[in-house]
């Protein structure tokens, strides 16, 4: 039977995880909901003048939706991953805001994107930038998990090792992904785009533990 004391810090230990998730669902929600903001409200008259007006808009929906599931993608690992992480510390505390930093980020480099996606002057630029918000919001991602589930450090005492090692050679294949296609955008920035939509397929399929 559990004593007293040990249930206590038990009940710390939810709280403060509890906070930082509640935390980090609210930020992610704001910067999802934002990309929306890039896609006008056309103001012409007409039937053939609004649906022309509308498909010209294909970039912003074409970012809005990369962006929208790749933030999603984000969210629900970061969800399953403090599954497995019983507490925190101040150190996690501080990766989890750089975590949320850069995908606060996500909703401007987005607009970047879709503002010069159907121009050559701009595109590379513009596609490494997007590209590199996203790299890096997936090496955070990986030093928070990392950092939680060296040692078993922050890691729940029900949660085997084997669970841990295979989220861990999940998440790494992230930064790998978009690490090798940031040298494929200065050969071809459309190439690129198109592995970040294959990237966020793949992690949209499920996996068992």
């Amino acid at each position: 039977m559990l004593s007293p004391a040990v249930i206590q810090e038990e009940g710390r230990r939810s709280e403060g995880t509890q906070r930082l998730e509640a935390m980090s669902d609210a930020v992610i929600a704001i910067a999802i909901t934002l990309l929306v903001l890039e896609i006008h409200v056309p103001e012409e008259k007409g039937n053939e003048a609004l649906a022309r007006a509308l498909a010209e808009q294909w970039p912003s929906y074409f970012g809005f939706a990369l962006s929208f599931l790749t933030i999603g993608v984000v969210w629900a690992n970061h969800h399953h991953m403090f599954q497995d992480i019983a507490r925190v510390d101040h150190l996690l505390v501080v990766l989890n805001l750089l975590l949320m930093m850069t995908v606060s980020f996500i909703p401007f480099s987005t607009a970047v994107l879709a503002g010069h996606l159907e121009a050559e002057d701009g595109r590379l630029v513009a596609t490494v930038l997007y590209g590199g918000n996203f790299l890096v919001t997936a090496l955070v991602l990986n030093v928070l998990w990392h950092y939680a589930s060296w040692n078993r450090r922050l890691i729940a005492p029900d949660v085997s090792d084997r669970h841990i090692h295979g989220r861990s050679v999940r998440y790494v294949a992230g930064p790998l992904f978009y690490g090798l296609t940031l040298p494929l955008a200065l050969v071809s920035p459309l190439a690129s785009l198109t592995v970040y939509v294959v990237v966020a397929a793949i992690y949209l399929i499920p996996v068992g533990d």
